[in-house]
């Protein structure tokens, strides 16, 4: 059988000239963006003192040329100024509240998007007053409730707090992968004696694994790169997670003259998120478009 072939649709002229200003619009953020990570990754092979200079570009194709890139800023980073510590923290409270998010989150967007109760409508409506809900708001009471109870400066803590904090997102995102599941899934396995509980597990879980995968990628982004939470609740050096250890690093080696060794922290920190974006990046739009077609 001869493969199809993929449509494309054909140029149009006006079309693209009403999109043009969106065009320019992103062009403009992709080159402002490309310089900013650009420069902060060539000021981390260079020396304070060639930083200062001005021509960070001219001096590390310099140093490329001769191969004497300063590759000892990541070391003093990582090692020096105890990077190391928080970039394991970090790793380990996402480990932590990522799958918890979802067990938690997953079974109560099911249950919202496919069956009908009193209060269903009311609890979607919370959900989404939840995300809008800023979380210097209530950070000060939620802080006063864990002094009563001796729960400040602890991982449990931050990891609780996490999954609380992504909790009312994952489940928005998730309602739309859910209600759009065919509902002959769940008569079929109804008739072969499935509980809704083994239904939800072994039929429609696997079925959401797309929005799944791409709601964990954003909720591992907002707690890699919390910082306001941790601020307050970390307060010993060995629980900070990496944004707070990277601000503490910055003021530090700020004031030490390291600048080679604060744009190699930045580098470090922004690594893992750049990495997962661009393996993960088709997976991410496909999810994203896909949750909002009936299928």
């Amino acid at each position: 059988m001869a493969k199809q072939k993929a449509y494309r649709e054909p140029v149009r002229l006006k079309k693209e000239i009403r999109l043009a200003p969106g065009y320019i619009l992103c062009l403009i953020w992709a080159v402002f963006t490309f310089i900013l990570v650009g420069w902060t990754i060539l000021a981390s092979l260079v020396t304070p003192r060639e930083i200062f200079g001005g021509d960070v570009v001219g001096a590390f194709f310099q140093r490329l040329i001769r191969f004497d890139l300063v590759f000892n800023n990541y070391a003093l980073a990582w090692n020096a100024q105890n990077l190391s510590r928080f970039f394991i923290n970090s790793v380990v409270y996402c480990l932590l509240s990522l799958p918890l998010i979802i067990v938690i989150a997953a079974p109560a967007s099911y249950v919202l998007s496919r069956f009908k109760f009193r209060s269903n409508a009311l609890i979607q409506a919370l959900t989404s007053i939840a995300m809008g809900v800023p979380a210097v708001m209530i950070i000060m009471p939620i802080f006063s409730l864990a002094t009563a109870l001796r729960a400040t400066g602890t991982r449990p803590t931050l990891v609780f707090l996490y999954i609380g904090m992504n909790i009312p997102f994952t489940i928005f995102y998730l309602l739309p992968f859910f209600r759009n599941l065919p509902s002959g899934l769940e008569e079929a396995a109804a008739v072969d004696g499935c509980s809704p509980v083994r239904t939800f597990w072994s039929i429609m879980f696997p079925l959401a694994q797309p929005g799944i995968i791409t709601v964990t990628i954003f909720n591992f982004i907002a707690i890699w790169n919390e910082f306001f939470i941790s601020m307050i609740f970390a307060n010993e050096a060995g629980i900070r997670p990496i944004a707070v250890g990277l601000f503490n690093m910055v003021q530090g080696m700020r004031y030490a003259g390291h600048w080679g060794a604060m744009f190699a922290s930045a580098v470090i920190v922004f690594a893992p998120t750049f990495v997962l974006f661009i393996i993960l990046s088709n997976k991410i739009i496909t999810s994203v478009t896909g949750g909002a077609i009936k299928g």
